[in-house]
């Protein structure tokens, strides 16, 4: 088996810098988009077998050192109770979004055997059967899931959300803890069932402030990391969001494994910022569109940044886009192990 991912974020000495991209399958990838000609996300993630498939996909296509499971954040949602539609070109819509006390107590508790078996199959049949490579499991953190939930869908300011950490911290701090609770039974259940490492997707939590994540935020991550530490102490986890650079000095008090950066923060500071774990970044998205000495030029760039912080994981600094060129994907990883060979 490859191992060389999860050989990084130990600290032990590979063969090559890893590399694995955030949505690596599906969108860009043509079998995948004939695939979806047929089913919808939700249908596919229902049939373990066709999820399996395209969620190794990439493995077989880019050559990447860890496959992550193909499935969204909002699925476990749907189970306790929220209303969610996944509409092309706006993404996840909720139709019945949290408004009230009343509507945080509505929400249920999430069992993984009855609710969610597919996504447990689908783990079982990857890992037992057809990867060569780490699985990563992953979820939402409860901030994003809870911004879909009160915004109703995407946003660009989180006003809601921002205004009910404010104004109703009673409310807000329910929310959290359920959100948080479903969060460990989700994540503990996908470790169970044979993933070899998770990631927590906090994508929107840079539009809070340090200070409003420490005190509205931060417990209720370190509850959510500390509780799957305490049952499963050997599976590495990261963290990962957007505009995140003014809470990594928060991050790094996390007892998280890795630490994803996006292409707004610097892989060289990371050490200063006092982040011991490994890091992992973060090729900006928009290269992929580059010529290829611009793009070689910036990997070179974050390599070197990588070799000097000691742990580092090659990715994105976002999830792959729609029109990117899987060629362009496929030249990166090999370039990437070509000049990190040891």
């Amino acid at each position: 088996m490859n191992s060389t991912y999860l050989q990084t974020i130990r600290g032990e000495e590979t063969s090559h810098c890893p590399v694995w991209f955030m949505r690596q399958a599906g969108r860009s990838q043509a079998e995948y988009r004939r695939i979806k000609e047929k089913y919808s996300l939700f249908e596919i993630t229902q049939q373990p077998e066709l999820c399996a498939y395209i969620t190794r996909l990439p493995v077989e296509e880019y050559d990447v050192d860890a496959a992550i499971l193909y499935k969204d954040i909002m699925t476990p949602l749907v189970p306790i109770g929220v209303d969610v539609e996944l509409k092309a070109g706006i993404g996840p819509v909720i139709g019945n979004p949290i408004c009230t006390a009343e509507d945080i107590a509505a929400l249920g508790a999430l069992d993984m055997a009855e609710s969610l078996p597919h996504v447990l199959e689908t783990i079982r049949i990857l890992t037992k059967e057809q990867l060569n490579v780490p699985l990563i499991g992953f979820g939402g953190a409860p901030f994003t899931l809870a911004s879909y939930m009160l915004e109703g869908g995407p946003s660009k300011t989180y006003q809601k959300t921002r205004q009910m950490l404010v104004t109703r911290p009673d409310l807000w701090d329910a929310l959290m803890a359920k959100l948080t609770a479903m969060s460990i039974v989700y994540l503990g259940a996908q470790i169970e069932a044979g993933a070899s490492a998770i990631q927590i997707f906090d994508s929107w939590v840079g539009a809070v402030s340090a200070r409003e994540y420490e005190a509205r935020i931060y417990p209720f991550m370190n509850e959510l990391v500390s509780s799957l530490k305490v049952k499963f102490p050997t599976t590495p986890i990261t963290m990962f969001g957007v505009g995140t650079y003014h809470l990594l000095p928060l991050w790094r008090q996390l007892p998280v494994d890795v630490v994803g950066l996006d292409w707004r923060s610097p892989i060289a500071d990371a050490k200063a910022i006092g982040i011991t774990q490994a890091v992992q970044g973060n090729l900006d998205p928009a290269y992929l569109f580059a010529e290829w000495s611009v793009i070689q030029q910036e990997i070179d760039r974050i390599l070197a940044e990588g070799k000097a912080h000691g742990r580092h994981i090659f990715n994105l600094g976002h999830g792959v886009v729609p029109e990117a060129d899987p060629e362009v994907l496929k030249r990166i990883v090999s370039y990437v192990h070509e000049v990190t060979a040891r």
